[in-house]
């Protein structure tokens, strides 16, 4: 069944290539589905295009299916095109013609667009859900871990004093911008599209405020052609955060990889959480770290992906905006995955200690030292000189005290500051 064939259906090559993957990815959005269709049938009754009696007995299907589709009992068999057509199936089959009535004053067009702009917001909330569970580890580790130095590096150079405190909540903050990034791409999509019918509006006289309202939108897309063009935009104005978000993750996986090296042995995990080699017993391999980077990177080619889709298309539908559903439903799986896997590998990180008594290390406070002199009154150009000239011949000597210094550590009251910014962002 397909609900916008008349007489003859079309060839079954045609058909298998126009459909896709259609029906595996409208699962994702079938709940959404049934919750527009719950607001457009409760609307359709308070302008008398149907009665209050009618409006309720499809409501009350629509909520079963809603829920089978929330409990991944909804099911699109091959017959049908994609959920709209077996969603109003099974209207018609419960309430006859009363079924065939929900389709009043909409087109699949707004019918997808409405159900993708909820679908995302869903998707976001749920994604900076976890991207606050992650900021909250990253902090409570850089508290627990302020005091254990960690040598900088700058050019894959030895250079100055870090610490975990200073490296963990340095992502932690990171993540900040990401959470504001997906507030912005949150506020794309809390636009309702219902009412747009295939981009040109309705003739019937409905009240997108308040299908607007019955779903929970902050605003809507009052131009129908506008809320038509939001298709594409809207997934790629999500992909656009979630690369931000890729970004932060992908970079702190890489620096994992490297400070699991014995080269640099920075820290460590629990066999449980490594894999090993099929003919070398001494591997640990930060494989779940390797895929986080790996998946993550992909993400962040995800905008460029949707631009090439849309980039030439002018106003209106196109067939070829049905490709966008697949990759954005795809990477928000694969995001809140890296997410959840990070956050439960993450918790079992083993810091090594006293890192910079190495001797490969003894540079590393000879910009600390050079300021004592500075504070002491001597010029920085000749005490920059004078840390030169001593390393190059081998008298440098570390300031006495420098195992206090407060360069390269993080403070509580910055740690402070970073759970504020995010606590701020996270409510927006």
């Amino acid at each position: 069944m397909k609900l916008w064939q008349k007489n003859q259906a079309p060839h079954q090559k045609i058909d298998h290539f126009t459909v896709g993957k259609d029906r595996e990815y409208d699962l994702y959005l079938a709940a959404y589905d049934c919750q527009a269709s719950i607001a457009h049938a409760q609307m359709l009754s308070e302008i008398g295009i149907l009665s209050q009696a009618e409006s309720n007995q499809l409501v009350s299907v629509l909520e079963d299916l809603k829920n089978d589709a929330k409990n991944g009992d909804f099911v699109i068999e091959t017959e049908f095109e994609d959920m709209h057509s077996k969603i109003e199936y099974v209207l018609t089959q419960k309430l006859g013609d009363l079924g065939k009535k929900i389709h009043t004053a909409r087109s699949r067009n707004d019918q997808v667009l409405v159900a993708l702009h909820l679908y995302l917001k869903a998707e976001i909330e749920t994604i900076k859900g976890l991207a606050h569970s992650f900021f909250e580890l990253l902090m409570d580790l850089a508290e627990q871990h302020k005091n254990h130095f960690l040598p900088g590096y700058t050019h894959f150079q030895v250079a100055m004093p870090s610490s975990f405190g200073l490296w963990f909540s340095a992502y932690a903050e990171t993540l900040v911008d990401d959470v504001m990034l997906l507030n912005g791409a949150y506020q794309i999509v809390d636009q309702n599209p219902l009412g747009s019918a295939a981009g040109f509006g309705s003739s019937f006289p409905i009240d997108r405020k308040s299908t607007t309202k019955s779903m929970g939108f902050g605003d809507l897309k009052y131009n129908v052609i506008a809320a038509q063009m939001s298709r594409g935009k809207a997934e790629k104005t999500t992909a656009t955060a979630m690369a931000s978000l890729a970004a932060t993750l992908s970079k702190l996986a890489m620096d994992l990889c490297l400070y699991m090296g014995q080269e640099h042995n920075f820290v460590s995990f629990p066999e449980a959480l490594t894999t090993g080699s099929s003919i070398m017993p001494h591997k640990k391999n930060p494989d779940v770290f390797e895929l986080i980077r790996g998946k993550c990177n992909l993400l962040q080619g995800l905008p460029n992906q949707l631009a090439l889709l849309m980039t030439n298309l002018p106003s209106g539908y196109h067939r070829e905006m049905q490709l966008a559903k697949g990759p954005i439903i795809e990477a928000i799986e694969d995001l809140k995955a890296c997410l959840d896997l990070f956050t439960f590998s993450l918790k079992e990180i083993q810091v090594r200690e006293n890192i910079l008594e190495d001797p490969k290390y003894q540079y590393v406070f000879s910009v600390d030292t050079l300021n004592e002199w500075v504070k002491g009154g001597m010029p920085f150009r000749d005490a920059y000189k004078k840390m030169g000239e001593a390393i190059a011949n081998g008298d440098y000597q570390p300031h006495k005290n420098l195992s206090h210094t407060h360069l390269g550590s993080i403070g509580d009251l910055a740690l402070e500051a970073i759970r504020s910014k995010m606590e701020k962002a996270s409510n927006q």
